[in-house]
């Protein structure tokens, strides 16, 4: 399984968790690929507002989540994951993030200010670190 991105998403996303107090948070739009689609290619990442304004956990803001979900759809493209930044510890899953991956399924891509990038996602019942390809 892998997460597939280009690097220009990799820098804004790192730039964002640089330029702010507060976690951030939206979507990685794209398709999943492969003959299992175990393969989550990345076209994009749509930042959507963390409503809680906060330094260490996030939950998006849900008029904003509709209106990217809306949007994607309409263009043809999926949720192939969900990001959001550490500011203060390792890009490694929360007990809230693990919560909000019973949810999403999908990779969930967390990068920290200082550059760390890594993936995870929710398999059977335990987390799995998902392999990043940068393109």
């Amino acid at each position: 399984m892998r997460l597939i991105i280009r690097r220009e998403i990799i820098k804004m996303l790192i730039k964002m968790a640089k330029n702010t107090n507060v976690e951030v948070c939206g979507f990685l739009l794209g398709r999943k690929e492969g003959p299992e689609k175990i393969n989550f290619l990345v076209l994009e990442a749509k930042q959507v507002r963390n409503r809680l304004d906060s330094p260490s956990a996030f939950e998006m803001e849900p008029e904003e989540m509709v209106k990217v979900l809306d949007e994607a759809e309409a263009r043809g493209l999926e949720v192939v994951g969900i990001f959001h930044s550490h500011l203060k510890c390792p890009p490694v899953p929360s007990e809230r993030d693990l919560e909000g991956m019973r949810n999403w399924r999908v990779p969930w891509l967390i990068v920290t200010p200082g550059g760390d990038v890594r993936a995870w996602i929710l398999g059977e019942g335990d987390v799995e670190e998902v392999e990043i390809e940068v393109t």
